[in-house]
Parts: structure tokens; C-alpha cells; sequence
């Protein structure tokens, strides 16, 4: 759901540039082998910190500003070894910074499908679904993830980057509800929230809980205690394509449990740096970058999150642009690009085989599981079924590149 910086001489490799990308943009591009920008100590000290700062900084943790947060970006690994432990074994995420917030009351439901696209009254107890914030012109305002628990509330997870500006849209809708005089009521958590991800993910946690994580699939939550930290919501999703959890914890507690579960010999830190080639592999798109505010879900190839009632309803906001754009196609479509040689890079123009220009890569990264270039971005939709042969300008010359299915790397949710 997040672009990330790769640092020191690994992401100058994996080809991540200044300007969009966020994490660049505030370290000065010191990742990409360019001299840093020094930022004031003032501007230093107003840096939110996660409840995990002090133990990041103690694990060797590279630190850096991302979305007002200081986040680390890698730790003494190099960010591919990093990459890999996660794809082969497990790897821990600190991801605080995140929204995370409850809906109370019985108009729960309704006020949530005012603001998203999913059906969330289908959902069953204790599952969850990747929804999107949409306004009245179709555009993405945020993903965001949405479970509906059996203790009567809703529990959802937002980006970091648009934090100030969802919570500023569910006060709106809020109080628009409380006018109506209908019964809800909204939360916003101080919990921390670590993901938890890789192949080994289950053995090592399934040490820490009473519970048989077998019966827990992806996008389904549980209330619990975690190796002996009661109050956890553990919830089986991520943002690498590998199995893996989020655990939202007391922040008095997450550093013990991030302790209790580092004891096991399976389990790394990782930071923003292999989260985002892990999500790109993934085909994972991330706000700002691959989707925004001028992107509708159907232009993002995001349909699938729209309920097939929510459809026939037209009831969440930007319907009537969305819907009819469904059966009707866009003009362009977001897809996953594949190439050789040098690597492609974000607002990389994406060309026709007459050289024309054709769209944008909006996210991309050498693969270090592939070991070639891996990209997404947005093509005139003539161009956009797979196998079709395209290029890419990188350093004003023209790449072979090839529009491929996404994932790039298959993914390994858990479903049973």
C-alpha cells in the first residue's frame, strides 16, 4: 500500500532518482551516490518517531525522513541481502507510521461504504479487504485496508503520506453522519504496528501464539495475545507477496515483542528500502507513485476492489465516471513492464515500436529474484495487452522492454 529509498550503492543499482521519489527527495539523494543534503537539526527534531525509533538506531538502522516519519532504510545488510532473507525465510517491518483507526457504532457500515468502494457489509466477521478512497472525479484520494471485527467495530489501516488528508476526510464525512443524526463514531489508534512477512512467518509465530495460525487465512484478523503480549490485533496480509502478518501492539510493548520474535534465527530487520522492490515484484502498486488522485481504479487495473452490489448501486463517490468506465475501457491502463540492460526508473517515457510516445513508468527496479528490470506504469491501451513489444528512454536512448503480467514474482498469500 506505499516511493521507498534503496540506500548507499544498492539503490545507486537498482536506478532510483531524485525527484518523485519521497524518501530521495528528503535525504538528498545520498542513496543514489549523490553528495546529501544536510537537513537542519530543527527540521531533524520535528521528525515523528515510531514507538521502535531507539531500537532501529540500536540494530544499526539506516534513518531517514519518509512521509514525516523517521523510518529506517535498511540496516547492516545490504538492502538485495535483505530482499532475499525476506523471500527465503522472514523478515520484520516497522510500520507505525501508518493510519491505523476503528469506526464504532451502528451505522458503521454505512458510513464506511460512503467512503469507500468495497462491500463491506458482505465481509464476514474478522475479514478484511484492500478498498479505495474515491472522490467525485473517480481519482484515488488512498488504499487503504478495512476489516470488519466481531467486537463491533471496524478496523482500518491507511498510508502514512495521506494521513492528514484522511483523517480530515473521515472527520468531514463524520460529521456529516452526526448531523444526519446517525450512530457512528471514529477512533484514531497510537497502537504500533509491525509486519511480520516471509515464508517462515508462521512457524516463528505460531510459537508466540495459543491459537492454530493454520485456521487465520490471508486478509483475515484476530484479537489476541502474542507471545505474551495481550491486546494484538495480528491480521494475515502484507506488502511483499510473501505470507506474512501485521500486528498492531501496544506501543508500550513492540519492543518486546519485536525482541521475543528476533530470538528466532529465521527473523530479520528490514527496511523501506527492500519493502518497495519486494512490493514492486509483487506488482503492488504504491499511492502517489502508481496510483493518485487523477488515476480511477479502472485506469489501475483496480476494479477487483469494487463490490459487484456497489456497482449496481452506484452509491460511492466518482460512480458515475467509474462504472461506465468499466464497460466502456480507458484510454490507458496501468502495466507491468519487464527489460534488460539499464534500469528503468520512475517518469522513464514509455515508447511505441515507432519510437512515439506511448506513456510513464510510474515505479521501477532491477529484480534482484528476476535479475532483470521490473517497472509498472500507464500505456495508451492499444498497448496494454501482455507480450506486446514496447521500449523505454532511458538516458535518451531506446530499451527493448515487454508489457508482462503482474505479479512479477508469484505471490504466496495463505489460503488454507
Amino acid at each position: 500500500m506505499w516511493t521507498w529509498l534503496l540506500a548507499g550503492v544498492d539503490a545507486a543499482r537498482l536506478g532510483l532518482r531524485a525527484p518523485r521519489c519521497d524518501l530521495l527527495r528528503v535525504c538528498g539523494g545520498e542513496c543514489a551516490g549523490r553528495k546529501p543534503h544536510r537537513r537542519a537539526a530543527s527540521t531533524e527534531a520535528v521528525l515523528k518517531k515510531t514507538p521502535l525509533f531507539d531500537f532501529h538506531k540500536q540494530q544499526g538502522g539506516k534513518m531517514v525522513e519518509f512521509a514525516g516519519w523517521s523510518m529506517p532504510v535498511q540496516y547492516r545488510d545490504s538492502h538485495i541481502a535483505s530482499h532475499m532473507h525476506t523471500r527465503e525465510h522472514c523478515s520484520i517491518f516497522d510500520v507505525s507510521h501508518m493510519l491505523q483507526s476503528k469506526i464504532h457504532g451502528r451505522d458503521r457500515v454505512k458510513f464506511m461504504e460512503s467512503l469507500v468502494v468495497a462491500d463491506i457489509s458482505e465481509l464476514n466477521d474478522n475479514q478484511g479487504t484492500l478498498s479505495l478512497f474515491t472522490n467525485e472525479n473517480g481519482g484515488i484520494i488512498d488504499d487503504l485496508i478495512v476489516t470488519k471485527t466481531d467486537q463491533g467495530y471496524l478496523y482500518v489501516v491507511s498510508n502514512a503520506g495521506c494521513a492528514d488528508k484522511d483523517s480530515a476526510h473521515m472527520k468531514a464525512r463524520l460529521a456529516e453522519f452526526k448531523t444526519a443524526g446517525l450512530d457512528v463514531d471514529l477512533e484514531f489508534l497510537d497502537e504500533a504496528l509491525i509486519a511480520v512477512q516471509g515464508p517462515s512467518m508462521s512457524r516463528v509465530l505460531q510459537d508466540g501464539l495459543k491459537e492454530d495460525l493454520s485456521k487465520l487465512n490471508f486478509m483475515t484478523s484476530t484479537l489476541t495475545t502474542v507471545f505474551g503480549v495481550p491486546d494484538c490485533r495480528v491480521t494475515r496480509c502484507g506488502y511483499t507477496g510473501e505470507d506474512g502478518v501485521e500486528i498492531s501492539v501496544p506501543q508500550s510493548r513492540v519492543v518486546e515483542l519485536t525482541e521475543k520474535l528476533l530470538a528466532n534465527s529465521e527473523v530479520k530487520l528490514a527496511g523501506l528500502g527492500a519493502r518497495d522492490s519486494l512490493r514492486l515484484e509483487a506488482g503492488l502498486c504504491l499511492y502517489g507513485n502508481d496510483i493518485d488522485e487523477t488515476t480511477t481504479p479502472v485506469e489501475a487495473n483496480l476494479v477487483w476492489t469494487i463490490g459487484k452490489r456497489r456497482r449496481q448501486m452506484k452509491d460511492f463517490s466518482g460512480a458515475d465516471i467509474i462504472v461506465p468506465q468499466i464497460k466502456a475501457k480507458t484510454a490507458r491502463k496501468r502495466v507491468g513492464l519487464v527489460s534488460t540492460g539499464p534500469p528503468v526508473r520512475q517518469h522513464t517515457p514509455i515508447l511505441g515500436p515507432d519510437g512515439q510516445v506511448i506513456g510513464e513508468v510510474t515505479s521501477g527496479c532491477p529484480s534482484p529474484c528476476l535479475k532483470k528490470n521490473v517497472a509498472m506504469g500507464y500505456v495508451d491501451a492499444a498497448f496494454a495487452k501482455n507480450g506486446t513489444a514496447i521500449q523505454v528512454e532511458v538516458r535518451k536512448k531506446a530499451v527493448p522492454a515487454t508489457v508482462c503480467k503482474m505479479p512479477f514474482v508469484p505471490t504466496s498469500y495463505y489460503t488454507g
